[in-house]
């Protein structure tokens, strides 16, 4: 059944928002706020529907181009940049108005990019065969279908040069030579491309051998990734995130000079602080082992590492009234229990760098009233898909 909805919003995860006749609330992946779109039932749920977007009636001001997207996850590509950041400024302040948290949300911050294009330093991309013809992209949802990538509009401009050789290469393993060769490279399934400044474009298929290090420059200091390591994909917005963090911790004045770093990667946000002292906790073994590498290249002798979970080693931390702490955690949040141990700390300040806002004002909740969350800032790091970067900063009250 088609039917004509007019688009009250755009939720997190890019869907507008609209109501059926009836009053139950529909989805329509595809459509802006303020449109009048006609859209097809797909599926039923209790209370809300999701649909397919038929025809746009009624364009907003702001849309840009027509469906079909360039590529999975672009979901805000026919909007433009400025309709783009309304939409998920408004989604992060609804996020916390539904969970009662009264907060100074500023941003975007440091916004750079008029297009929202070609900022990607790694992609991954699958395999399939269709109708006899290898296929190399990103999968699309929620039919898992592969879609070939000739050009990405979301990678570095480096890596669009090298797109072809590396293209021909893998079809060439793909394709030829002994069976047992090509059967192991299908079965590894995904092909990786990475770009630094420092290391250049670097690739692999399946897994990236151990010796496989990307360099790369936080700061103006210099830090090894190992090739399977995070780093942020969006390189000039992510070095605008670590200034922030930076910024916020040398607001603390001489009063903190300590730094607890949970959940710390290869240590970039500490050792960018420069504390007197700085201790990081990390689950991944071979992150912390970059960690130390860096820290020891920069001459940082009072730092700390340790392969933990945080969790599981919450009586070994120690902060006290010197300490602030910095978490970055991966998209489920902080583990069940880390909140309620914030909270009793006596850390003056908590930097909490998220990029899942509906897990980080779970957290910030479960911290009670201990702390109060002075501002938010929110960066837009993953421009035309759904996800955004926030920084939340706690205070403790007096």
């Amino acid at each position: 059944m088609v039917s004509t909805i007019y688009i009250a919003k755009n939720v997190y995860g890019g869907d507008g928002l609209g109501r059926l006749g009836d009053g139950r609330v529909a989805f329509v992946p595809g459509a802006f706020k303020g449109e009048q779109v006609k859209a097809e039932i797909v599926e039923e749920k209790r209370g809300y529907v999701k649909t397919r977007l038929v025809e746009v009636v009624e364009p907003s001001p702001e849309r840009i181009g027509v469906l079909p997207l360039p590529q999975p996850g672009m979901v805000y590509a026919n909007i433009s940049r400025r309709g783009e950041l309304e939409a998920k400024g408004a989604q992060l302040a609804e996020i916390f108005d539904r969970a009662r948290i009264r907060v100074n949300i500023k941003g975007p911050m440091a916004e750079v990019s008029s297009t929202g294009l070609n900022y990607r330093n790694k992609v991954v991309y699958h395999f399939a065969k269709d109708k006899g013809k290898w296929l190399l992209g990103y999968m699309s949802e929620p039919d898992h279908m592969v879609v070939d990538v000739l050009d990405d509009p979301l990678a570095r401009p480096e890596i669009n040069a090298a797109l072809p050789e590396i293209r021909r290469k893998v079809m060439m393993l793909l394709t030829q030579g002994a069976s047992s060769v090509r059967k192991e490279v299908e079965r590894k399934g995904n092909l990786t491309i990475r770009w630094s400044k420092s290391s250049g474009v670097k690739w692999w298929v399946g897994a990236a051998q151990p010796d496989v290090v990307m360099k790369e420059i936080s700061c103006g200091k210099a830090f090894e990734v190992p090739a399977d390591g995070f780093w942020q994909v969006n390189p000039v917005m992510g070095e605008a995130l670590v200034r922030e963090v930076v910024l916020e911790y040398g607001k603390l004045g001489d009063a903190v000079d300590n730094i607890l770093d949970l959940y710390c990667g290869v240590g970039v946000f500490g050792l960018c602080c420069n504390p007197k002292k700085l201790v990081g906790v990390e689950s991944g073994r071979r992150a912390v082992e970059f960690a130390c590498k860096n820290a020891a290249a920069q001459g940082f002798a009072n730092a700390r590492f340790f392969a933990q979970e945080v969790a599981r080693n919450l009586r070994k931390l120690r902060i006290d009234g010197k300490t602030a702490v910095i978490l970055d955690p991966p998209r489920g949040g902080l583990e069940k229990g880390v909140p309620q141990f914030l909270a009793k700390s006596p850390a003056p300040c908590i930097m909490y760098v998220s990029c899942d806002p509906a897990t980080l004002v779970r957290d910030l909740r479960q911290m009670g009233g201990n702390y109060e969350v002075c501002t938010v800032k929110w960066f837009d790091l993953f421009p035309r898909t759904a996800r955004f970067e926030t920084l939340a900063i706690l205070r403790r009250r007096s």
